[in-house]
């Protein structure tokens, strides 16, 4: 899995899906402890998966924390207020652009459009 797609998303969410995925090769890992090389494998492997999921424990947790010192930062009129109720800039762009969309044209108009404009 590419890094930039690990990070980005959920990393709290992935991190316990690598984790999950460690914990289980490290029970298979047990469960063939009688041939070395194939436990060494799977020993590897749930290391390997273990690692990362706290990797990306570690880094959802420095995220949340980072945007909330960044939201601490900004004026009240540009994060809003959730004590006055005051809408910030980025809630109001949200707003704006989940507005309904215009609806798309038919093949028809298109044409009737471009025939009509010359």
């Amino acid at each position: 899995m590419a890094l930039r797609r690990m990070l980005s998303g959920d990393p709290a969410r992935s991190s316990k899906i690598y984790l999950a995925i460690g914990a289980l090769s490290l029970v298979k890992a047990i469960a063939v402890r009688d041939d070395r090389e194939r436990f060494r494998r799977e020993l590897l492997d749930a290391g390997l998966f273990l690692g990362v999921g706290l990797a990306l424990r570690r880094y959802s947790k420095l995220k949340e924390e980072k945007r909330q010192e960044l939201t601490e930062g900004l004026p009240d009129w540009l994060a809003g207020d959730a004590e006055t109720g005051a809408e910030g800039l980025a809630a109001a762009a949200r707003r704006q652009f989940e507005s309904e969309p215009e609806p798309e044209s038919t093949l028809a108009e298109r044409a009737k459009s471009v025939v009509g404009a010359r």
